[in-house]
């Protein structure tokens, strides 16, 4: 399934199929380079779902699955290999975060075993922690120099980690700001909006709300008219969007106490995030939609 989401640096786009290869194509659809990294084996048959990273000329493809799991970068423009470190891991689907911190740039992963940091240049270990619930599967989100990391299946947990702090077995230290054993995302992400952390609880329409730096909770509301969600809420212009399985968007106001303007519909099914670009909303189910926010 192409289950990964492309990206594109304005010129090329890069189109990540796991075990069908990784793809650079130009604007006009003309192929320029492909991979073959291999094959997976995911737990449960669930399929493959990770998607690639880019930051300046390199790609960074995660690769945990049932056998030997690893983390690699390549060359944008050639498709040439620059590092490749193994990981101790088992299938996870989360795409990994870039950020930039102290002149440098880490790759922060989320998975079960442990949450890791590499360097983007060479693919040193700089800082890790012990990871997630199993079948990890929601991105990263950053700011501040705080990041976010969530899961929430057959369990819960989050850990807001400040990057400054950390470095080697960051296990207990301060570089822990807060953490969250309760009402975490299963599949969604998480999302930041104007110092607020937005959360929905497993895959359902449970909102909850913390301040980002203490974890205080501001609010946790039921959305009702929603059901089970895959896709991850966005903000813009001061609304929030959440969009279920079943083609409902609910548009709220954003703030600590999110409230409903709107529920729209399309007959339609969701499980990709909404892109906003601009005035202009993307959607993708099994039409692709393009609407004016104005």
């Amino acid at each position: 399934y192409a289950a990964s989401s492309a990206v594109t640096d304005g010129e090329n786009v890069y189109a990540f199929f796991g075990s069908r290869g990784i793809y650079c194509l130009d604007e006009n659809g003309t192929l320029k380079w492909g991979k073959d990294l291999g094959r997976m084996s995911i737990k449960f048959n669930f399929g493959e779902g990770a998607s690639p990273a880019l930051y300046g000329e390199t790609l960074i493809l995660p690769w945990d699955h049932e056998g030997q799991s690893f983390i690699v970068a390549l060359d944008k423009k050639t498709g040439k290999e620059l590092w490749r470190v193994d990981r101790d891991e088992d299938t996870s689907w989360s795409t990994p975060l870039v950020v930039e911190h102290d002149g440098g740039t880490q790759v922060i992963t989320s998975a079960t075993h442990k949450i890791r940091s590499y360097d983007l240049v060479d693919g040193t270990l700089i800082w890790e922690v012990g990871g997630m619930t199993r079948n990890t599967i929601p991105t990263p989100v950053f700011e501040d120099g705080i990041v976010y990391l969530t899961s929430g299946f057959r369990g819960n947990s989050l850990l807001a980690i400040r990057i400054s702090e950390a470095k080697g077995d960051i296990t207990g230290s301060e570089a822990i700001v807060w953490n969250l054993d309760r009402d975490t995302p299963y599949v969604p992400s998480p999302l930041i909006y104007k110092k607020l952390l937005y959360l929905l609880k497993g895959n359902n329409g449970i909102l909850s709300v913390f301040d980002t730096r203490t974890g205080e909770l501001h609010s946790q509301k039921r959305i009702a008219g929603l059901g089970n969600i895959y896709s991850s809420p966005v903000g813009t212009a001061g609304r929030i969007y959440v969009t279920d399985r079943q083609g409902k968007t609910a548009v709220l106001k954003a703030g600590s106490d999110p409230e409903v303007l709107y529920i729209n519909s399309l007959e339609d099914e969701f499980n990709a995030s909404m892109a906003i670009v601009g005035d202009e909303i993307y959607l993708r189910g099994k039409y692709l939609y393009r609407i004016s926010i104005k």
